[in-house]
């Protein structure tokens, strides 16, 4: 764990978020030598932070032992370079249990997942944030989407929360987003709370959130096409909103419409394509399943189609 202030560090990133996919060998075991080669692929080409065995690291498929086997391995792979986060989630027994893994691992920080299954209403969400927080020293991040949806009542609660330091929208509702906005600035004033995108391919609407003063998103189209991403991420922070078009239009665009051809391809989609490009990180795990070679060979063309707006845009 670093000494600087998670908070300082993901204010204003160099890079995009790196969401890495967890490699499996071909018994479907975890491969933390690919792991580790993913997430250095990924620092080295300009991620600002890692955020280990989340979502698109299938935090859901993954036994305790491994989790914090893949945090270790991020962290020693970053080795204090950038910010690495891990997941937390389940019920708050086991969220609890996977935060004090994640921080003897030595990460710097969590994300907290919705509870599992459960509807719960905004106390018991409240109580369930707080007491992931109280179980270790690791500044959260905690994740509205799913069952875990928000009142701006209960994320200005969240704020004045010890150890709460960020939510990350998942929900897209950003009616909502502006109103919580609101509630924080002006019940919390002077608080630094963080504020992330965390749609799937959230570059798709990233403009949108960036207009409710929301600069920080998850990339998962980084961990098979960072130099795009880092295009798009460089063109929002420098304001050249017709770049960012150019590549919503040529890439991302495409993307969000292969993606939607199948069920859990926010992950599966991702891992193909990291494959692709050259690193064999193994199948998804159940419950997902595997694009259709058709989906494959689609997203092949378009992440051609991608590097090819680079060059004739310069932009690499």
């Amino acid at each position: 764990m670093t000494s600087a202030p998670l908070a300082a560090r993901l204010t204003t990133p160099s890079g995009p978020l790196f969401f890495p996919v967890t490699a499996y060998g071909p018994g479907g075991e975890a491969d933390l030598d690919a792991f580790r080669t993913h997430v250095r692929r990924g620092i080295e080409a300009g991620a600002a932070a890692v955020f280990a065995c989340c979502g698109t690291g299938e935090f859901h498929a993954l036994t305790p032992e491994e989790f914090q086997a893949c945090v270790r391995a991020a962290v020693e792979e970053t080795a204090g370079r950038v910010p690495v986060l891990a997941g937390a989630g389940y019920g708050t027994a086991l969220a609890v249990r996977y935060a004090r893994l994640a921080e003897e691992a030595g990460a710097d920080g969590l994300l907290a997942m919705p509870p599992y299954l459960v509807l719960a209403g905004q106390e018991g969400l409240l109580r369930h944030y707080r007491e992931v927080a109280a179980a270790t020293s690791l500044p959260v991040i905690v994740y509205q989407r799913d069952n875990a949806v928000f009142t701006p009542e209960s994320v200005v609660a969240l704020a004045r929360t010890d150890g709460i330091v960020g939510l990350k929208d998942g929900l897209g509702d950003l009616d909502l987003m502006q109103r919580i906005i609101s509630a924080v600035r002006t019940e919390v004033p002077g608080d630094d709370f963080l504020y992330f995108n965390g749609l799937p391919t959230a570059e798709q609407t990233q403009l949108a959130y960036r207009a409710l003063g929301v600069t920080l998103y998850s990339s998962a189209a980084f961990c098979f096409a960072p130099e795009i991403a880092l295009a798009f991420h460089r063109a929002l922070r420098s304001g050249d909103d017709a770049v960012a078009h150019r590549l919503l239009d040529g890439f991302y665009r495409p993307f969000v419409e292969l993606r939607a051809q199948g069920r859990g391809y926010a992950v599966a989609l991702v891992k193909a394509g990291v494959r692709l490009r050259g690193l064999d990180v193994g199948e998804v795990r159940p419950p997902l399943q595997e694009p259709t070679e058709d989906h494959v060979k689609q997203l092949a063309q378009l992440i051609e189609r991608g590097y090819a707006l680079l060059d004739e845009e310069g932009l690499k």
